[in-house]
This record gives C-alpha cells, sequence and structure tokens, in this order.
C-alpha cells in the first residue's frame, strides 16, 4: 500500500486565474510507514507571487528566478506518483492547480496519473466536526510538535500532514493484515500441538508498560477522550 502526502505553495489562490505551483513536496508512506523517498520542487512560476502569498509562504520571486518549470519537472513527478493514493489537506486547492499546470503542457488532469485522492481536511470535519481542522490546529490537537512551522513550505507540511495522517487513521492499524508465505499456492503447513510445550509467561517491563501506557494517551487524546476502557475506569462501581 503505497501513499504519497502531497503539498504545494503557489502564487496566489487562483489556478484559473493564473497563479501558478512554486513548490511542491511529497512524502512517501508505505503499509504506513515514512519510507525517506521523499520529492521536493522548486519552480519558477514565471509571474510574480501576490504580496499576501508572499507573507504565507516567504519564498520570494528572486529566489526562484533560475529554478525549473513545472514542464522540466512534470515526468519525474508524475511517475512518482504515478498509482499512488495521494493524501491532501484540502485536496481541491491543490488539485486544481496540478490540473492546471498539466492542462498546460497538453496532458490529462492529475488524477488520471494517480491511485486515489485522499483529503484529510474532509476528514477531520467528520471527525471533529464545527471544530478548526486547520493543519497547525489538527497538529495541536494530535499532539504532532509543528514547532518549526513558522511559514508555510510544502515539504515541512508534507512531513506535518504525514504524521497527521497516521494520527487521524491510527485505529486502521489493527485491521492490517499480513499475507506470508503459508498463503502461496501449494505451500505446505506443519500443524504443532502446542499442548506438549510449558510455555512461559513473560511480563511486560517497566520500559514495555510505560510505552503502552503513552500509546494509549495518544489514542484517548486522539479519540477526544471517548476511548472505552478510560469511560469504563471512570465509571463508578455500584
Amino acid at each position: 500500500m503505497r501513499q504519497i502526502v502531497l503539498d504545494t505553495e503557489t502564487t496566489g489562490l487562483s489556478a484559473e486565474a493564473g497563479d501558478r505551483i512554486i513548490e511542491i513536496g511529497c512524502v512517501e508512506l508505505v503499509s504506513r510507514k515514512l519510507t525517506g523517498n521523499n520529492r521536493h520542487f522548486y519552480l519558477n512560476p514565471e509571474r510574480d507571487s501576490h504580496e499576501d502569498a508572499l507573507k504565507v509562504h516567504g519564498i520570494s520571486n528572486e529566489f526562484l528566478r533560475d529554478k525549473p518549470r513545472f514542464a522540466a519537472i512534470a515526468g519525474e513527478l508524475m511517475e512518482y506518483l504515478a498509482g499512488a493514493e495521494i493524501i491532501i489537506h484540502n485536496a481541491a486547492f491543490d488539485v486544481a492547480f496540478l490540473d492546471k499546470e498539466l492542462e498546460l503542457l497538453g496532458k490529462p488532469g492529475f488524477t488520471s496519473f494517480v491511485g486515489r485522492i485522499t483529503d484529510t481536511l474532509a476528514m477531520a470535519k467528520e471527525m471533529y466536526p464545527g471544530k478548526r481542522n486547520s493543519l497547525d490546529a489538527l497538529c495541536d490537537r494530535l499532539g504532532v510538535d509543528n514547532s518549526s512551522r513558522t511559514l508555510h513550505g510544502a515539504l515541512l507540511d508534507a512531513e506535518l500532514l504525514a504524521d497527521v495522517y497516521i494520527n487521524l487513521t491510527r485505529g486502521q492499524e489493527a485491521l492490517l493484515i499480513d499475507v506470508d508465505a503459508a498463503d502461496a499456492v501449494g505451500a505446505i503447513t506443519t500443524r504443532v500441538d502446542l499442548r506438549q510445550f510449558t510455555l512461559p509467561v513473560l511480563l511486560a517491563s517497566e520500559q514495555e508498560r510505560a510505552a503502552h501506557e503513552e500509546v494509549l494517551k495518544q489514542l484517548d487524546k486522539a479519540s477526544g477522550g471517548k476511548t472505552l476502557w478510560r469511560q469504563e475506569l471512570a465509571r463508578p462501581v455500584a
């Protein structure tokens, strides 16, 4: 299961009005684990950023003058993203810009290159209705350290969003099933009667118990204090 967490920075808010992408950050997850196989591009948008956009991302027009244009990296980017699930916060915004860049090159839309698109903003709104669900708000809510985020940056934001996504979907970890060689055609399964063995009982160490408690705390925080075991512990004994 290959997933790519993606973020962009742009010259402004409207791809249709001529704004362009200036930065793309991609972080790869395989089986919900970071691989380090990431991609990061700065791009020459062939136009200046709006003043308000500059305040958000802090990437100067001068810095981008000698950077490649989207056309130069499009092939590498689409090959890297091919067939993956793409995870984006407020996907409609980023996809609109990627669609426009591809359209200018005479290429089909972004969704034709990838497996599917997951919008973490839509996920968060469903999980936390009526609450702020910006990336910063989710970092605070889910215990993701965003102290280094003084300005928006595509790669940093993609890295933070990867942590946010893993926390948002933490309950799915129990649903992952590894298929081993015993499931292959023609595989031989050896049955062993365990009743002939005296199996030792290994108690968890203090360090293991502390690590387990920390996981429970994170789950409880992610669920807003709605985990069943906490509710049972808090229930008065009749």
